[in-house]
């Protein structure tokens, strides 16, 4: 190099650095490690990249620089690291003249960030490294780099390296996606470190998914796929089932059509496995929604979206069936009545579309369906009989599958409004699943108005009834003006500090009753409730909730699903999610420990001090 040359500065007297080995310079405001090792001099970032340990208090052997810290090893000249989870220290051009070196501490970056930190975010994918994902999931958003293209690289991990197919993390990554624009800046980081290690945690272990080919034609009537489709689900072959789901998306058939395909299979049964199989599948759809139908290709020439909805088929063909269940069976045989209506078995469709076909001309064309008084005391209450009844009723008057599902959610929503803290603390998750499921069957009918969703509708229906006891005595949903005075800002401050502590749960609803009371911004709401889910260590359950009630709030807030409500039924969902939370709150929040450190360590400040 020139002496001349543009950027080098000052460094330290090299007859100083062959003495001492190594030497600690900060210049143009970054710290650089010097070291004089086989007749060489190197500099590399003082900073260990792993967590922050100064490498000048490391070790130098045989070309290797060794962090005393967790042990972290790179080689000297490079910088690259032998430790994945470690990440390559950034070096520095050096040169000598006169007995003096000089070193460059800003040179040009070999890399963007955004590349460098997408690779990170496979390796911590692969390697199952939480610390790594939250530096990658930081640094892609400080970078500028759009959510969606690292949820994009996430779900195509979740499927390609999970042989059981989509399970609780890619949910989670779809529920985290489905509220980031709910949440502050730094949450928005939050929530995508969230779902991505919650895939990686998934994966780690598994075995690979081995993909099964659609059919060499794709001349195949949509409705004979279908067929095909549900057949094969029916008696458990996976690899029939892929073929024919596979073939439809190549045929090219619309998002509705394949929604359909599934959403058809996954009622063919009541309530599978509690629920978690048609929530998934509702969850796969929006999670492409998020990423885009067409998005990327994955191994092969298969689309992420074939991908994608091909992970659904595991948890389909081995599904529990609620109708094998006894609590579906006796004392009282609930399948036997949704039979009744269904045509003859829970698999039929016939006697439903009669229903339908009358309810095509029971309206006015412009009315829609409104439910009929004490349709919700009904849902409510304890007769199956009058429940199943009174559906099948609405269904004749004219009832949509997305209207019903909108007011059957609404009940189960109650439910977790209602759940009584001296139950079982278990029995959370009863409640929880039949909400969830229920969202996600209310957000299925937006997606496809195939006639199978009345069973879905129905399933919700028996669900919210099996629930009643969970509910005996109801703790009271606080009314409109019940609490008064408190400014809404004190009110969230509350909030959180309820959270904070462990029984907080009926305050908890009544704080964001009195949050509405007092005439607060629900996306303050939000956002507080959005902080205080992602710095715990939320399960699953935990997570889902909360996106549950913020989409079932939404549309009851700007009424585009379902028939118009008062402002006590509009309050529900978001004081169900808020006791459900101070439920399962505080924890240890190790994860956000983590991100911490993350967010510390990508901002330059040293860990090791403090």
């Amino acid at each position: 190099m020139s002496s001349e040359s543009e950027g080098f500065v000052e460094a330290v007297p090299l007859e100083r650095l062959e003495a001492e080995g190594r030497e600690l310079v900060s210049r143009g405001g970054v710290a650089i490690a010097l070291f004089y090792h086989e007749g060489e001099v190197r500099a590399v970032d003082n900073r260990c990249p792993h967590m922050g340990f100064p490498l000048a208090e490391g070790s130098v052997e045989d070309g290797i620089l060794t962090c005393h810290w967790h042990h972290a090893r790179f080689e000297l000249s490079c910088g690259d690291t032998f430790d994945p989870w470690a990440d390559d220290v950034q070096t520095y051009p050096v040169e000598v003249r006169d007995g003096t070196v000089y070193v460059d501490p800003n040179p040009p970056l070999e890399r963007d960030p955004a590349d460098h930190w997408a690779d990170r975010l496979e390796t911590g994918l692969e390697e199952n490294l939480r610390l790594v994902i939250g530096k990658s999931t930081i640094g892609l958003l400080d970078a500028g780099v759009d959510y969606r293209e690292p949820m994009a690289t996430t779900l195509e991990f979740a499927t390609r390296y999970r042989e059981m197919g989509w399970s609780s993390g890619a949910t989670i990554l779809g529920c985290m996606a489905n509220v980031v624009d709910d949440l502050e800046p730094d949450d928005r980081k939050r929530a995508l470190y969230t779902g991505v290690r919650h895939v990686a945690n998934d994966c780690a272990g598994e075995a690979p998914n081995f993909d099964q080919p659609s059919f060499s034609t794709t001349d195949v009537p949509f409705e004979r796929l279908k067929n095909w489709f549900r057949d094969c689900v029916e008696v458990r072959d996976a690899d029939g089932a892929e073929r024919c789901l596979r073939t439809a998306i190549a045929a090219g058939y619309d998002e509705a059509a394949v929604a359909e395909l599934l959403f058809a299979a996954a009622t063919d049964h009541p309530y599978l496995s509690t629920g978690h199989v048609l929530d998934f599948a509702n969850t796969a759809f929006e999670c492409l929604e998020h990423v885009g139908w067409e998005s990327g290709t994955t191994a092969g020439d298969g689309t992420l979206a074939a991908d994608v909805l091909a992970s659904l088929v595991d948890p389909l063909v081995t599904a529990s069936r609620s109708d094998e269940r006894s609590s579906w069976r006796q004392p009282i045989d609930l399948v036997a009545l949704l039979e009744d209506v269904y045509g003859g078995d829970v698999t039929e469709t016939s006697g439903l579309e009669a229903l339908a076909a009358t309810g095509e001309g029971a309206l006015e064309a412009d009315r829609a369906w409104e439910p009929p008084a004490g349709f919700q005391e009904t849902l409510l209450g304890d007769d199956p009989e009058a429940i199943v009844t009174a559906l099948a009723d609405a269904i004749e008057s004219g009832a949509s599958t997305e209207a019903l599902a909108a007011v059957v959610t609404r009940a189960a929503a109650t439910r977790v409004a209602q759940f009584g803290v001296a139950n079982e603390f278990s029995d959370w998750n009863t409640v929880h699943h039949t909400f969830t499921y229920a969202n996600a069957v209310h957000q299925s009918t937006r997606r496809t108005d195939a006639i199978e969703l009345y069973r879905a509708v129905f399933d919700v229906a028996i669900n919210v009834y099996l629930d009643r006891f969970l509910n005996t005595p109801p703790a009271p949903i606080p009314e409109p003006g019940a609490n008064e005075g408190e400014a809404p800002e004190t009110i969230l401050e509350e909030l959180l500090e309820t959270f904070d502590r462990e029984g907080g749960v009926n305050e908890a609803g009544r704080l964001v009753g009195a949050f509405f009371d007092a005439g607060g911004d629900p996306a303050a709401l939000k956002r507080t409730l959005g902080h205080a889910l992602l710095r715990e260590d939320a399960g699953f359950h935990t997570l889902q909730n909360l996106e549950a009630a913020f989409r079932q709030f939404d549309l009851l807030e700007d009424g585009a699903s379902g028939p118009p409500v008062d402002e006590h039924t509009r309050r529900v969902p978001m004081i169900a999610t808020a006791r459900y939370l101070a439920a399962h709150f505080p924890t240890r929040r190790e994860a956000e420990q983590t991100f911490q450190i993350a967010s510390r360590l990508n901002r330059g400040e040293s860990i090791h001090e403090g």
